[in-house]
């Protein structure tokens, strides 16, 4: 049992939309194939994976250090005998061979998307859903069968108003979804709150509604958007500062009582432990949002959940970023809070398989072995064509 190649591409997903921070007119992914040599109902094991939106394509870094790695390894170190499969622990050692400890940017993307892949490839082999994979190993063989999502949406697009905001959002509740999420602080604090009213017409109550401001503000600004936000009693107020400014989200704690959330920009398990012992996150109502495809992959997502544990927090807190099926089957398998979804943005990786339909806010689960890319038909496209 060996791999046998990895092979990567870049995708664009531009889009004329915007946050309060970057705009995606040149963004990129990339998409990674990992080619096995076990064959399963005459086909050859491809393991398939990409990286969340909001970071570029790796495809720079995976060629110049981290696939030649495993080109190299003995296949032999690669393999769970134990499992009789292969060993994503030690394909992730692998990849960090002759890494230094620190620097938890763009790298950790690269590796998170090669080792959604591997993960793929093992419940592949093993024949199961990822889910039921994560379900088996590390819960006691305890699944979710259903998981909490909500719409992210929301963004600033040329000419959009207030009308076609609210459109969109009535859109996303048609499908079955009862919280939306909308971005702010790319616009004045005033325009936004007449934003946020005009969604809220729309969904009914501010805890059908979270608001993002994709670490846009200063400490000052930051609690000016806290002190406007309060009457509005919202699901949460996401990532308000820097996400590595830990004294701003302290500091902002002790000015909004309500659930604030942060972390999808928080890329190792050594950064969620200083969030959680600096940054003023309260377990009784604050959300995390760590996401495994732009932090290291599952090997080190379980790594912060032990963290997590550590500190007094549950699995429970964690809303994963990114609007993948890869989160879905984490979200699933390792009983986590739920799952961020993106039903329009993104596409073709943003959403679940073609046949999963959202009911009272809530998702199913993909039947078939691995993450169940092959069930979102759109997006198996873009990845058959790099394995084929």
């Amino acid at each position: 049992m060996k791999i046998l190649e990895i092979r990567e591409k870049t995708v664009s997903i531009a889009s004329p939309i915007a946050n309060a921070y970057i705009d995606f007119s040149k963004m990129t992914c990339s998409v990674v194939a990992v080619v096995t040599d076990v064959m399963r109902d005459g086909k050859r094991v491809v393991g398939y994976g990409f990286n969340s939106n909001g970071r570029y394509g790796q495809g720079a870094l995976m060629r110049d250090r981290f696939l030649d790695r495993i080109a190299e390894a003995d296949p032999e170190s690669l393999v769970d005998e134990a499992n009789d499969n292969l060993d994503p622990f030690a394909i992730w050692a692998t990849l960090m061979a002759n890494e230094k400890p620190g620097g938890h940017g763009e790298r950790s993307v690269a590796v998170g998307t090669i080792d959604m892949a591997v993960w793929d490839a093992v419940a592949k082999i093993a024949g199961v859903p990822l889910w039921r994979l994560l379900a088996d190993r590390y819960r006691g063989g305890v699944a979710d069968a259903r998981v909490w999502v909500y719409a992210a949406g929301g963004y600033y697009y040329p000419g959009k108003d207030h009308t076609q905001l609210q459109d969109e959002m009535r859109g996303y509740l048609d499908r079955g979804y009862e919280v939306v999420k909308m971005k702010i602080g790319g616009a004045p604090l005033a325009e936004d709150i007449a934003r946020i009213e005009a969604v809220i017409d729309v969904v009914g109550s501010g805890r059908n509604l979270a608001v993002d401001a994709n670490g846009r503000f200063d400490l000052d600004t930051a609690i000016a958007y806290a002190e406007a936000l309060r009457p509005y009693d919202l699901y949460w107020y996401e990532e308000a500062g820097d996400p590595l400014d830990y004294a701003l989200q302290a500091e902002l704690a002790t000015h909004y009582d309500a659930p604030m959330a942060t972390g999808e920009n928080l890329f190792s398990h050594q950064d969620a432990r200083n969030l959680l012992r600096h940054g003023g996150m309260r377990p009784d109502r604050d959300w995390l949002q760590f996401d495994c495809a732009l932090s290291y992959g599952l090997v080190e997502y379980l790594r912060t959940l032990d963290v997590m544990a550590d500190l007094g927090w549950s699995p429970r807190r964690v809303v994963p970023h990114g609007g993948h099926q890869m989160s879905l089957n984490i979200a699933a398998g390792l009983h986590l809070g739920g799952n961020e979804s993106y039903p329009d943005v993104f596409q073709p990786f943003g959403g679940f398989a073609d046949d999963l339909a959202v009911e009272s806010g809530h998702v199913g689960l993909p039947q078939i072995p691995g993450v169940g890319f092959e069930a979102k038909s759109a997006l198996y496209e873009v990845m058959r064509s790099l394995a084929e």
